[in-house]
């Protein structure tokens, strides 16, 4: 099949974590014998973000995804129908400009030759609902939502016809163990932002680190000055915003990772982790998690990773994990089981087609009658 997918980027990961799970799924796509379009703006401020501090990411990207690229373009001079054309499915992401999100559902009402999903990945339809609903979504198929409280709301709210729970999942072609000397006890990966989870960066990574003496490093953007002030104080250093796809070697270089869910999602948006926890076990490093509720039983809490309630417990648990190699294995081993058997892309990509098959079958019954 021909898939189309309009996104805010696939290039950039610059404070965009929805291009990790984009990338993964195309090439798994790609792998399939399908063929992938993929446009986004040229403007989109994660790609002019990335480009003004790396100005080589974008040649950097093409060389560690040769299966896929990215069409950049001009909302005003974009040639819809050009880049529709043999479309068989088409998905719209939801940072997509409300414009072309009517545009492309215009088209499809009056061509009717394609799937048209909505995909949502972000906690808005929650936390600022009125951006959702002027969305016009009347001509879509549905909504693809990536946790199951946020395919209800589209459900209780009626903004589209039907809605599917595709959760998030790590692109295991790239998240997988390395081997690698280790330079340092604990690493995150995550952005400071704009002050949905300082606090509990504060309490689940600063003070563990500073109480237990760690080694430690932080990637990421975003992070005030005040920030960096308080890592440095720390003694934890600072590195960045890394491409996504050198994480997996960061992780080996580190004996443990941690998971900080951002406020919003662990008060509104309950058993929605974000991607990174996919690709944090997809690597085979042990990780401990601050707060979120489960409630969608993705994983095995104690088993595939440890929770941790608080501060004190995260300093208990990245105590026990750094000074019990069995602990710590065992984490890893079991955390890895879990993505390889449910959480990778391909896994993903299989519920997409069964979805499409579904559409596809609903509308020919109906246009029987």
């Amino acid at each position: 099949m021909r898939f189309v997918i309009f996104t805010h980027s696939l290039v950039s990961d610059w404070n965009h974590g929805n291009a990790h799970f984009l990338r993964g799924v195309a090439t798994e796509l790609v792998r399939r014998g399908n063929e992938v379009r993929i446009f986004e703006p040229r403007d989109g401020w994660s790609l002019r973000h990335l480009l003004a501090e790396h100005p080589t990411a974008f040649a950097e990207f093409e060389h560690a995804y040769p299966q896929i690229r990215s069409t950049l373009y001009d909302l005003e001079s974009l040639d819809l129908a050009a880049a529709l054309d043999g479309a068989d499915v088409v998905i719209v992401h939801e940072w997509n400009d409300h414009a072309l999100v009517r545009r492309i559902g215009e088209y499809r009402a009056r061509l009717n030759g394609f799937r048209l999903f909505f995909h949502d990945t972000h906690h808005r339809s929650v936390t600022d609902p009125d951006s959702i609903a002027a969305y016009d979504l009347r001509s879509y198929d549905g909504v693809l939502a990536y946790g199951s409280v946020i395919r209800d709301v589209y459900r209780a709210r009626r903004w589209v016809a039907q809605a599917w729970t595709w959760y998030e999942a790590a692109d295991t072609r790239v998240f997988y163990p390395r081997t690698g000397e280790k330079e340092g006890d604990v690493v995150w990966i995550g952005n400071w932002g704009d002050g949905e989870r300082s606090g509990e960066i504060r309490e689940f990574l600063i003070r563990p680190v500073r109480e237990l003496r760690l080694k430690a490093a932080v990637y990421g953007v975003r992070y005030p000055p005040n920030a960096l002030a308080e890592l440095a104080d720390s003694g934890i250093e600072y590195r960045g915003w890394a491409p996504n796809y050198h994480v997996p070697e960061v992780f080996a270089r580190y004996r443990a990772t941690i998971h900080i869910p951002r406020r919003p999602y662990t008060r509104a948006l309950p058993g929605i982790p974000t991607i990174r926890p996919f690709e944090a076990l997809a690597c085979g490093i042990p990780l401990i998690s601050a707060p979120w509720e489960d409630s969608e039983n993705l994983f095995r809490p104690g088993r595939d990773f440890l929770f941790a309630a608080n501060g004190e417990e995260m300093i208990a648990h990245l105590g026990a994990v750094l000074s019990n190699n069995r602990l710590a294995r065992d984490c890893a081993e079991c955390g890895l089981e879990t993505i390889r058997s449910r959480h990778a892309c391909s896994h993903r990509v299989s519920d997409l087609l069964a979805i499409v098959a579904n559409v596809g079958a609903v509308a020919a019954t109906e246009g029987a009658h």
